[in-house]
């Protein structure tokens, strides 16, 4: 049975309790009787309902808005609320986003929307004037494809404007970064510094007056961004929990109840713990960690006593190649606008054999980026190889629910293997209005076929995890759902590159931020559709944006985000 048929048979045994009556009349502050608008239950033998009443944070009432469904006469503390036209969806989750780092970009130099190498030497020019001489200046959120010098920026327009700071300035996808020569000097990275595995160091392409041969450009990307990592702002435990709070506080004003926080900290755990149990956090997080010590794998199936219920962890996050932007997506061919050029692995198939057994024992999930057909390629292969290797009856958890994180330019022969090997792509709609401008360059029209193949996908029986990367992206739910369901630049642009065909439909872009991430995080029981018996996790726009004309989708506005019945956000 494919998984997406699993799901269907799950969700139509629960309706069968929807005629219920709400039994009782002692309400607490996270009671509701909700109606007067569409209310979407992202299931689909039953889409739609008039009503629903919430009781000590569970769903305890679905269908019509009559008679004594929200038990008016006696339900004295319940808040009641008309939608007034508007329209009420179950918790949007992000199934892919960095939590803290989109705390840190409202805290720190923010390159987002850098219109050329001009603008960004503009933008770092008045960061530097409030940095204290011999202090590192950080920024990320520069993207290259649309400025009009067709290039990456390099040491040299650093220098600039910064000849007496440290500046690194990291690519909007993260897997690159652009370092000014104080930088260099300072990490001692000389023509001569060999990249680690899974990382390159830009060099220089010809002798120039101030530019020797070979000698490093200023741009590291992937795993050589490492060797500029000492230089990096200190990140204090004050710092870590004001970005993780106005991370949290940004996306449930933007309607998001739930985020799978990917590449965190271990150490952050208990701080995410504590700022939930304090209220302070008041959206769920499902983390993925980075895994620090490939050679000792913890097991995180379980919870302990000091564990939020809004916090869960039982994840690790894993890269095995670069971003395509920065030409590190490793390709089963060399880029089209890079002949020398195929990307890099940066996981060896050693460890990742070795971590996959030890997490199918131990009952933890792994979750893998892979962005290029060979990334994607070589990871399927991991996990079938680790699959095969131990017996269901020697796994702690028979379901293990692996992920490709991203999953975003597949070989179209690949495509099948996802739902055949039970293996979830973890997909953000935004790379690809995003990416679509350029990626015809690096791939050609003939790799797209493969490449960001919502529709492929789940035609072939596989679920989608849907999320947005930011701070990669904006990780704005709105943009997402636009990107899913139109598949045009939010300027309405698109082409025969763009393969249109591979949009979805509003009932499965809404099952990619509801249901699908949360049997993408073992949390199906709990969220993800409007049913009798889940949490009340409850997004209200002002706007349909089912039935929305594209323009107005990107326009919604967010009136109320509730999270296990309580107010996360209100407008």
């Amino acid at each position: 049975m494919s998984i997406q048929k699993s799901l269907l048979v799950s969700a139509a045994f629960a309706l069968s309790a929807c005629s219920a009556k709400i039994e009782g009349s002692e309400f607490s502050e996270n009671d509701w009787c909700i109606s007067g608008g569409q209310i979407y239950t992202a299931i689909d033998s039953s889409p739609t309902t008039e009503a629903v009443a919430v009781k000590n944070g569970k769903i305890v009432y679905t269908g019509e808005a009559d008679g004594d469904w929200c038990d008016i006469n006696t339900a004295e503390n319940r808040r009641v609320v008309d939608l007034k036209g508007g329209a009420m969806y179950p918790g949007l989750t992000d199934g892919h986003g960095h939590l803290i780092g989109i705390g840190l970009r409202e805290m720190t130099l923010n390159l987002e929307g850098t219109k050329s190498v001009k603008d960004l030497k503009s933008r770092l020019a008045s960061a530097v004037k409030d940095t204290p001489k011999g202090e590192t200046v950080y920024g990320r959120g520069w993207i290259e494809t649309h400025w009009p010098e067709k290039r990456f920026p390099n040491r040299y327009d650093l220098d600039e404007v910064s000849p007496d700071h440290p500046v690194i300035l990291e690519r909007a996808d993260g897997h690159a970064v652009v370092v000014n020569s104080q930088a260099l000097a300072a990490a001692n990275i000389t023509a001569t510094t060999k990249a680690p595995y899974g990382g390159a160091i830009n060099k220089n392409g010809k002798a120039e007056p101030r530019r020797g041969k070979n000698e490093p450009n200023g741009m590291l990307i992937d795993n050589a961004a490492k060797l500029v990592e000492g230089l990096m702002p200190q990140l204090t435990d004050q710092r870590k929990e004001e970005a993780y709070i106005k991370g949290a506080e940004l996306y449930a004003s933007r309607g998001w109840t739930n985020i799978h926080s990917m590449s965190v900290n271990p150490d952050d755990i208990a701080l995410l713990n504590r700022l939930a149990n304090t209220g302070k956090i008041k959206i769920r997080v499902y983390n993925s960690i980075d895994l620090l010590d490939h050679k000792n794998l913890p097991s995180m199936i379980s919870k302990t006593d000091g564990d939020d219920p809004l916090i869960t962890t039982r994840a690790i996050k894993l890269y095995a190649d670069g971003a395509l932007g920065s030409r590190g997506a490793a390709l089963l061919q060399p880029y089209s606008d890079d002949n020398g050029n195929s990307g890099l692995m940066t996981l060896k198939e050693e460890q990742a054999n070795s971590i996959l057994e030890a997490a199918l024992r131990n009952g933890t999930q792994v979750n893998i980026h892979a962005i290029g057909d060979r990334g994607n390629r070589e990871v399927l292969k991991w996990y079938k190889l680790a699959l095969d290797t131990v017996p269901a009856s020697e796994r702690a958890n028979p379901d293990p629910r692996w992920r490709i994180e991203h999953s975003q330019i597949i070989h179209v022969d690949d495509i099948p293997l996802f739902a055949e090997y039970g293996i979830i792509p973890s997909m953000q709609p935004s790379h690809a209005i995003g990416d679509l401008y350029f990626a015809v360059d690096r791939l050609g029209k003939e790799r797209l076929a493969g490449g960001y193949a919502w529709r492929s996908l789940i035609d072939s029986g596989a679920i989608i995890a849907g999320g947005s990367d930011a701070p990669v992206e904006v990780g704005d739910p709105r943009i997402e759902f636009y990107a899913a369901t139109v598949r045009k630049g939010l300027d309405g642009y698109s082409n025969d590159a763009w393969y249109p065909n591979e949009k979805v439909t509003q009932q499965e872009a809404l099952k990619m931020f509801t249901a699908w991430p949360a049997y993408a995080a073992f949390q199906e029981k709990n969220i993800g559709t409007i049913e009798i018996g889940k949490s009340a996790d409850f997004t209200i726009f002002e706007t349909d944006i089912m039935t929305a004309a594209p323009s107005d989708i990107l326009t919604a506005k967010t009136l109320m985000t509730i999270v296990d019945g309580k107010v996360a956000f209100e407008r």
